[in-house]
């Protein structure tokens, strides 16, 4: 069953990961994209790619006609999307197309956590206690997890402490599920409070083998999604380790699993028992660390399988060396409850004399908006030792020049640098546990530092752009003229640079220090600030300047000299926390509210945001109306206290 084309049924990072290992096998690769997508990476790597109508990476029908019509002879889904959509499957199948995955018939079972559960039971792997009926419910006792039926993601997950918030916590996870999987059926299981997400690889072909690659934790969470990952784990025994990839064959083998899939467990910190969660039909986004420490490369095992060849190793053959960690960079703001953020992509360069590994599907001038996952990166440190590989990971997170939109790197960071990390404590409730600053936490002489350095810059380029007297140092004189002077905004508050320049001195800034400018290029600066000297790479776009320290990046935005007055926000006015679609608007003009009631229902990436009445009061005016597209800010309703 030899094919030399696939089409790639994703997008972004992945769709760059599966074209980058075919192309080293000679395939040739077709890519899909919808209007959004038209400048982005994957595009342009492919050897051909297709315009999608208005359906887009969900449209099965004209997805497997641009994959007839360009003569594509395979098709991998990736992840999310179509990936495990049985029905997808069946349908590439019928075509006379290769499905580059397990059998629609495993992804259907697998795809169903409840049949999964049924089945893992039946293969003697230890399940959780669980319900369909909110009746039982207390039978198995607080606090309870609500999970949707049909996939994972974190979408419809749900916490439950308290049994008054049952009822609309499973209503919530019912809307968010059917919106991401078109199935709002969801079930209750007890709810382990101190575990640890684990989850082991497996692969299997055509000819009945099955091996395991290990396991990874993926255990550090927000919002029910994963952060960070890594393999080994620090906590699991070699005893336990066995335990769990014999459990994941012995399923396996149960259900004929054929390619690159997870079994998940999740283990108890305490008591070291271990519970099956489920099985993804597809390849993970966790999936590099795996790569690092077996040397296999996963999506060149999927092509092979699904050329119906045999692994052609056992499982005695696979060994693990060293440690790795991955780190998912998102446009989100962890100040903002994780909630994710859009914007223009201006900078986004990693050191090149860092060794670590980079997966990412986005470049600058990339547009990040709010129809697509916020992840905008994978980074993958490996080393011989896990403290290695911790400090290899945090450099190359330092290191790296990004900006343009918020992202969640400097808590990556933080995550990374606690000492609770180190030691490996490391269950799903590190962040609440550990409570990591969300971003570094800049000091005054840091951000004057910056911001002496930005103002250098602007300067140089602002003589560039003049072409008079560029040849001179900037600020030269012959005479006593005033100093120069600019004014930036850092984090929501001004800062004002004032310096001057003296003959066989340098810059002589008002805050006590003495720049001294080694060298420049188009790229930035070689500055030295009293005995200081670093190279600081620098972006600037419009009125933005971001500008790279030994710790990472600073934005800086240039004030302009005459600000036009704005438009005043009125007192109760509710806004939108995030950009998104309302999806619910539970009250109306002169409806009364009280604190914590859900007035609006946000819906991005596919998850749901509930916005809550912050006090009691009268509803004055509602500015918004249901499946109105609303930005970051935007105001929504005045509520008027009582």
């Amino acid at each position: 069953m030899i094919y030399d084309s696939i089409l790639i049924a994703n997008r972004g990072e992945i769709a760059c990961r599966i074209i980058e290992t075919a192309h080293e096998m000679g395939i040739r690769c077709i890519a899909i994209y919808v209007d959004a997508d038209k400048n982005e990476p994957f595009v342009h790597m492919s050897d051909q790619s297709i315009r999608l109508p208005d359906g887009g990476y969900l449209d099965s029908k004209e997805i497997i006609k641009a994959a007839k019509e360009s003569g594509a002879q395979a098709i991998h889904p990736g992840y999310g999307f179509l990936s495990e959509n049985a029905s997808f499957a069946r349908k590439v199948i019928k075509e006379g197309l290769i499905w580059v995955g397990p059998s629609p018939h495993v992804i259907s079972v697998m795809g169903d956590k409840l049949k999964a559960k049924e089945l893992a039971e039946k293969a003697g792997v230890p399940t959780l206690p669980m319900t369909s009926n909110i009746k039982n419910a207390k039978k198995i006792g607080f606090p309870l997890l609500i999970k949707a039926a049909a996939g994972g993601g974190g979408k419809g997950m749900r916490i439950v402490h308290k049994e008054k918030d049952l009822k609309e916590s499973i209503k919530s996870a019912q809307r968010e599920a059917q919106s991401g999987f078109g199935d709002d059926r969801v079930f209750i299981e007890r709810y382990v409070q101190k575990s640890r997400h684990i989850e082991i690889q497996i692969l299997g072909d055509a000819h009945g083998n099955v091996v395991h690659l290990g396991e990874r934790e993926c255990s550090i969470q927000r919002r029910h999604q994963k952060i960070i990952e890594e393999s080994p784990s620090s906590r699991i025994s070699e005893d336990v380790r066995a335990a769990m990839g014999n459990a994941a064959i012995k399923l396996a083998k149960k259900i004929k699993y054929k390619s690159a899939g997870t079994v998940e467990f999740l283990f108890d910190d305490k008591t070291e028992e271990f519970w099956f969660l489920e099985v993804n039909t597809r390849l993970q986004v966790e999936h590099p660390v795996t790569e690092e420490v077996t040397g296999i490369d996963l999506v060149s095992e999927q092509l092979r399988i699904a050329r119906d060849e045999e692994l052609g190793y056992t499982q005695d053959d696979i060994t693990f060396m060293g440690h790795s960690i991955e780190a998912r960079l998102y446009a989100e703001n962890p100040d903002n409850d994780f909630l994710p953020e859009t914007g223009q992509i201006i900078a986004f360069e990693s050191d090149p004399e860092n060794e670590a590994r980079w997966d990412s599907g986005i470049s600058i001038g990339s547009n990040i908006g709010t129809n697509f996952d916020p992840m905008l990166a994978k980074i993958i440190s490996y080393a011989d030792t896990r403290n290695d590989a911790i400090l290899k990971l945090i450099r190359t997170l330092e290191s790296a020049h990004i900006g343009g939109v918020i992202t969640n790197r400097e808590f990556l960071i933080e995550c990374l640098k606690a000492k609770e990390f180190f030691d490996g404590n490391t269950t799903t409730d590190f962040i609440n546990q550990v409570q990591p600053n969300k971003k570094r936490k800049l000091t005054p002489a840091e951000i004057e530092h910056a911001a002496s350095i930005a103002a250098l810059w602007v300067q140089r380029n602002n003589r560039i752009k003049t072409g008079i007297a560029g040849f001179m140092p900037s600020g030269w004189t012959n005479g006593r003229l005033p100093k120069q002077k600019i004014d930036f905004v850092v984090n929501d508050n001004e800062h004002s640079v004032s310096y001057r320049y003296e003959k066989n001195k340098g810059f002589v800034f008002d805050w006590g220090k003495t720049g001294i400018i080694h060298s420049e290029d188009d790229f930035g600066l070689d500055v030295e600030f009293n005995g200081k000297r670093h190279y600081s790479r620098i972006t600037l776009k419009n009125e933005n300047i971001l500008v790279h320290m030994p710790f990472g990046d600073v934005m800086l935005k240039i004030k302009p000299r005459f600000v036009l007055p704005g438009i005043e926000i009125q007192a109760g006015s509710l806004t939108a926390p995030m950009p998104g679609k309302v999806i619910a608007l539970n009250v109306k003009k002169g409806s009364k509210v009280k604190t914590g009631d859900v007035l609006v229902i946000l819906e991005a990436m596919k998850m749901e945001h509930s916005i809550k009445a912050s006090h009691n009061g009268i509803v004055t005016k509602v500015l918004i109306t249901k499946d109105d597209q609303v930005e970051n800010g935007a105001p929504l309703m005045i509520v008027d206290s009582k």
